[in-house]
């Protein structure tokens, strides 16, 4: 082999380390990155509960991971320790017993067991609490088929939201048809969750939680909004009918003035008032409660 070949080979060898190097030093950012939260579909800071699920889940992906290692590990020693050796004739013994052993089998388990359940319970309290004795923000939300109303209850305006249209490609459309909710900046928010007519489910995917809408049923949903404007796809997570595909909202999360700007232009449009249960399928079905 002629010494230009061989540096010539050195070359195209030394290239494809220093591209593999930085093709996995990219990868490897994306994966800090997207390891930071979780590789949930949001960020730190949309709203209060999100750092709160986000906290739970890391915490018990971690605490997963450590458990998984020494079960695996002790596996792998097991395996190769006390595999059969070629001089070893016979059966190994079949019944043995080693009391430290299996209580320390029981009892990590249990404290494990408990420990999730401790911190879940917590976490499940603290987002399902109000923020405050009055929020700042209150909203009666009612899901239908297939679209959105939104009773801005303290500024007394609404929002009639109109069913989605995709095209044959699936496209959402024009982002500013879809039915618009809202919110301001820094604000304590009650959503109060209603249904018109069968069971939906208000889902924010950033949001990392969602609620049922049931008939004759009002749940809520509290959370405090982030402090950069921002706006959130959200949709139906409960099959609904034949369009459940196009029960489509947004949320937009805005700055206190463009929210006072909003507020004024639904009273502009004389969409003033609440769409009540009068407008439900059955209007007899009262969920003020």
């Amino acid at each position: 082999m002629s010494s230009q070949h061989r540096t010539s080979s050195k070359g195209l060898k030394g290239k494809a380390v220093a591209v593999a190097t930085a093709a996995s030093a990219l990868l490897l950012t994306g994966c800090s990155e997207q390891a930071s939260v979780g590789w949930l579909p949001t960020r730190r800071g949309v709203t209060d509960n999100v750092d709160t699920i986000m906290d739970l889940w890391i915490g018990t992906w971690i605490a997963a991971l450590a458990v998984g290692l020494v079960t695996w590990g002790l596996m792998l020693w097991c395996i190769i320790a006390y595999r059969r050796r070629k001089y070893e004739t016979g059966y190994p013994r079949q019944v043995s017993y080693h009391a430290p052993l299996e209580i320390f089998y029981t009892a990590i388990p249990i404290i494990l067991i408990v420990s999730f359940f401790t911190f879940s319970d917590r976490a499940e309290r603290e987002i399902t609490a109000p923020k405050s004795e009055t929020a700042d923000v209150t909203i009666e939300v009612y899901g239908k088929q297939w679209a959105w109303d939104f009773n801005y209850l303290d500024e007394n305006v609404y929002f009639a939201g109109v069913q989605a249209r995709l095209d044959k490609q699936g496209n959402e459309g024009v982002e500013e048809t879809l039915p618009t909710l809202y919110l301001p900046v820094d604000s304590t928010v009650d959503l109060q969750l209603k249904s018109r007519d069968v069971i939906h489910s208000f889902w924010v995917p950033a949001f990392l939680e969602k609620r049922d809408t049931v008939p004759g049923m009002t749940n809520h949903m509290y959370f405090t909004t982030g402090s950069e404007p921002a706006t959130y796809a959200g949709k139906c997570a409960e099959l609904c009918g034949e369009y459940h595909s196009e029960m489509l909202f947004n949320v937009k999360v805005v700055s206190q003035e463009d929210y006072d700007i909003y507020i004024e232009s639904l009273r502009q449009a004389d969409q003033e008032g609440r769409l009540g249960d009068e407008y439900n399928r059955n209007p007899n079905m009262n969920t003020n409660n």
